[in-house]
């Protein structure tokens, strides 16, 4: 299936990726286009087929539409903050606002999950118009509508939704569909809930729309009040940390990649793919991050997470760990692409699951054991279970270092010697050995402390080109990835050593682009996947981190307030970002943000 992806008159139905605020429960999330349309909504988790889908199709994928049914400018903005987001409409008549927000009163399983829009008239007067329409199953799955009293109930095989409103509703047996006017301090609700059987929840009038919407407000400036970072950055750096909680599953602990799925690395390509999953890498990072601006719980949560559901699958070749897990903690991520979506401006296949599962990442071992050791140092001593099966993963790792993976970057092109697999596994097995060290702690430690050192000679001897001048991507070979800009990172090697120097300014000549890096050059390094991509994020706001421990301030400095300027307007990134500044892949992603947290902490420190 092909599309233009434009409408009537050349008007897109598509909003650029980064018009859209998000918010959430902390089971699932919405993005919020700037026009008013929640676009993006799995109900009632993260991993849950969508219901509202119609930024992977305009037509099938069902949306809640409600914006001013006149002319209009908009702007969009958090409540400081917070995650409840605002979006204002500007006429000639008036001035109106809509509040989005998922109320958050229990982080069970159990809790209800609601949606709340409000819409209140704050200068003058303004029509509105609300449709609501959702498409469940991915748009796959019939389902009926029908209004009792003020509440449409849409019933489908797997999940009922029931949408109460303080105006006027219509139905047609599909959709819901509401016009209104509101003068100046008038306001208007709609709460969309899940339903189950024949119970309909109770209304929800503007009384309890706005005691949730103070509830909601005071959860998310009591949580965010915690954060011990006081920097330069420190707006950027809260909205970072805000979307990393966003992103949690609270009732296992997992963290998931990003929200969404199937939104483009390059529009019209294929690298589309399903992020919401607990990826080891990702999360461990993020309990990094969390652990810089002292949030210690959400650290915790992660490392019960695996503890108790990231299932240990032997000692065979393939290592105990999956590189993922299913929220819940499952091992079964079945890869499936649904043909009846055409996909964002027309980006197909559109994805759900993710056949990376099967997959060999040695450097998963080195980000888990890494955030171990940290959350001992700063949160809490492991428990003796905990050190056990680290000491299980080390040991396994002694026996497996030495073999050709998959790589960080999931390529499909074959297994391969990546540098940055060699680098995490000695991560992992130094900070084993640090912890071992200082607590006391029982283990082999001549065995560990063999293979850290022979990692770490075949890293300087194979990994380092000298025809390059830098260390490269795979073991003897001449090819460059920023992947390798973790070194001074992790304290494999000084940040002044001259190998490391002439690396950076290796990397810089070839994959930096106004700040912007490349992962690499899909050309000199073909990865199984047609086209090309946009540069990597988290690797501009390490290539920030690497210029400021080489002691670069002027440089590193510049380098993140351009990245800054990437931004969307209520700050929010996503995977990539393309030729023009356009954000790209799927949104927003909790590596960008947790890169972006780490790298202004370091340079605030440098700075001093």
């Amino acid at each position: 299936m092909t599309s233009t992806g434009f409408g009537q008159e050349g008007v897109s139905p598509y909003l650029p990726i980064a018009e859209h605020g998000l918010i959430g429960d902390l089971h699932s999330a919405a993005l919020v286009g700037t026009n008013g349309t929640i676009d993006w909504y799995c109900c009632p988790r993260f991993d849950s087929p969508s219901v509202f889908a119609s930024i992977l199709d305009a037509n099938r994928g069902g949306s809640f539409e409600l914006a001013a049914d006149v002319p209009t400018r908009t702007r969009q903005f958090y409540f400081p903050d917070t995650n409840v987001l605002i979006t204002r409409f500007f006429a000639s008549d008036g001035v109106a606002e809509i509040q989005d927000f998922m109320p958050i009163t229990d982080e069970s399983a159990a809790a209800p999950h609601r949606l709340i829009r409000r819409v209140i008239c704050v200068r003058g007067s303004l029509p509105f118009t609300a449709r609501v329409a959702p498409r469940f199953g991915y748009g796959a799955e019939p389902h009926s509508a029908e209004l009792q009293g003020n509440t449409a109930l849409f019933r489908s095989e797997s999940l009922s939704l029931a949408l109460m409103a303080t105006a006027p509703l219509e139905c047609d047996g599909l959709d819901a569909r509401s016009r209104f006017k509101l003068l100046e301090g008038e306001s208007a609700v709609f709460a969309l809930d899940p339903v189950s059987g024949d119970v309909i929840p109770h209304a929800c009038p503007q009384a309890e729309a706005e005691d949730q919407f103070e509830t909601t407000v005071r959860f998310w400036r009591n949580w965010l009040a915690a954060s011990r970072y006081h920097g330069r950055w420190r707006e950027m750096v809260h909205r970072s940390a805000l979307v990393l909680k966003l992103l949690t599953y609270a009732p296992t602990g997992a963290i998931v990649a990003a929200p969404t799925t199937s939104l483009p690395e390059q529009i019209g390509g294929e690298r589309n793919w399903d992020y919401r999953f607990v990826w080891v890498r990702d999360a461990a990072f993020c309990v990094y991050a969390m652990l810089r601006l002292g949030f210690t719980e959400e650290a915790e949560a992660f490392m019960g997470f695996l503890s108790e559901r990231g299932t240990m699958r032997g000692s065979g070749s393939e290592g105990p760990l999956q590189i993922m897990y299913g929220i819940d903690g499952r091992n079964e991520l079945p890869e499936r692409e649904l043909p009846h979506l055409e996909g964002y401006l027309g980006s197909a296949p559109v994805r759900v699951g993710n056949a990376a599962t099967g997959q060999l990442q040695l450097d998963i071992y080195g980000a888990l054991i890494d955030s171990v050791y940290l959350y001992d140092k700063w949160g809490q001593p492991i428990s003796s279970d905990r050190w056990d099966e680290l000491g299980v993963l080390v040991d396994w790792l002694c026996d497996h270092w030495d073999q050709p993976d998959d790589g960080v970057w999931e390529t499909r092109g074959g297994r391969r010697n990546f540098v940055y697999s060699r680098l995490m596994c000695w991560v992992a097995i130094e900070r084993a050995i640090r912890m071992a060290n200082r607590r006391g702690l029982p283990a082999d430690l001549p065995r560990w402390r063999q293979s850290r050192d022979a990692i770490y000679r075949q890293i300087m001897q194979r990994g380092w080109s000298p025809d390059r001048g830098a260390f490269v991507q795979h073991l003897e070979d001449h090819v460059l990835d920023a992947s390798v800009l973790m070194m001074p990172m992790a304290k494999f090697i000084s940040p002044t050593d001259p190998k490391w120097l002439a690396t950076l300014d290796a990397l810089t000549a070839d994959l930096v682009s106004d700040s912007l890096v490349y992962r690499y050059d899909p050309e000199a390094s073909p990865d199984g996947l047609r086209g090309a991509e946009g540069t990597f994020s988290i690797c501009s706001f390490w290539y920030v981190e690497a210029l400021a421990r080489a002691g670069r301030l002027e440089e590193a400095r510049l380098a993140f307030e351009k990245m800054l300027t990437y931004a969307n307007h209520v700050g929010l990134y996503a995977e990539e970002i393309g030729l023009t500044g356009e954000q790209l892949g799927n949104f927003p992603q909790a590596f960008t943000h947790l890169s972006l947290i780490s790298a202004a902490f370091n340079l605030d420190r440098a700075l001093g």
